[in-house]
């Protein structure tokens, strides 16, 4: 067979599986009854966690589940069924919820659990493709994982039973999010170290440089001294300030540059005269990716934050973004 013939076949294969999954979820869909709804309730009244548990690549599918329920804002952790028969079953408590999930619906691992489980009055919710498995039988709450076939041609390898029980996970937590009314702030509190929650946490005042470290000089400063300030802080400007530390004006290396371009004599220069006045000024409450908006609009490199005196708390720098991955 040709190279060309293998790569039509192989390209077939995929489709034929992606045709087979894609149609099971969305049979999946219409199949939904009110054991759906009633599982959503359950867990929006529960007081306690929620656990998920599975075994083999019903076990993997399980902890991803868990992992999104606990992103979305449904505290949620993943047990292992044979370590919970050897004490971590310990983790569970009375007012818990456990979702189990087995396609046949018959794994010994899980359903040795149960009874111990039900002594301690943990609600037990069974994702399972057997509507009359054993398991099915004796949870509290039965969703039915249906499917006409898996994507494994020999009809052994989790697939489709996988793809539906971890679609069934994600309509789950995407129900409960909703009835929580989490939101993206939410979300960033859960992730703090992802850029999502770098936009939504971090503030000006917690990456700013602080007015102590900043290149400050009075009105009445010549350009050399202004220099020489703005050489040793590094920052690539001065601001300007009276005695009390109300802000009066900027100075960049911009500003010097185009003193020079225009060939002025620039030796007695008082920095008063040369200043610019109104600088692009933030709140140290305002979010750093907010900030970064207001450089990116008006094509600045830097923000002075003030109080609402006007007085300089600091400065924030494109560099401190870059540094805070907020670029």
């Amino acid at each position: 067979m040709s190279s060309d013939q293998d790569t039509n076949v192989q390209i077939e294969t995929a489709r034929e599986v992606l045709y087979i999954e894609g149609s099971a979820l969305l049979q999946m869909s219409d199949y939904l009854d009110k054991s759906f709804s009633k599982a959503i309730q359950t867990i929006l009244k529960c007081q306690g966690r929620t656990i998920l548990t599975g075994m083999g690549k019903s076990g993997h599918i399980a902890n991803k589940i868990a992992s999104t329920l606990a992103s979305t804002g449904t505290p949620a952790f993943f047990v292992h069924p044979a370590e919970a028969a050897h004490g971590d079953l310990g983790m569970i408590v009375a007012g818990d919820i456990v979702i189990a999930l087995s396609n046949s619906g018959e794994s010994d691992e899980i359903l040795t659990l149960v009874p111990a489980l039900k002594r301690k009055g943990v609600t037990i919710i069974a994702i399972t493709g057997r509507e009359q498995s054993t398991l099915a039988k004796i949870s509290d709450i039965h969703i039915f994982a249906r499917i006409n076939q898996e994507a494994c041609p020999l009809g052994l390898a989790p697939t489709t039973s996988t793809t539906v029980s971890l679609a069934i996970g994600d309509a789950i937590a995407v129900c409960l999010l909703k009835e929580r009314h989490f939101t993206s702030n939410d979300f960033a509190l859960s992730h703090p170290a992802g850029s999502l929650g770098k936009s939504l946490l971090i503030k000006a005042e917690d990456i700013m440089i602080k007015e102590d470290d900043t290149p400050v000089v009075s009105t009445n400063a010549t350009l050399k001294d202004v220099i020489i300030v703005m050489t040793n802080k590094g920052l690539g400007l001065a601001i300007i300030t009276d005695t009390e530390k109300h802000v009066l004006g900027i100075f960049t290396d911009g500003d010097l540059r185009r003193l020079f371009q225009n060939e002025q004599e620039i030796k007695n220069l008082v920095i008063k005269d040369i200043m610019t006045t109104l600088p692009k000024t933030i709140s140290k409450d305002i979010l750093a990716s907010e900030a970064l908006h207001l450089m990116q609009k008006h094509k600045i490199a830097s923000l002075l934050v003030i109080n609402n005196n006007n007085q300089l708390l600091g400065v924030l720098t494109m560099h401190q973004l870059l540094k805070a991955g907020i670029v």
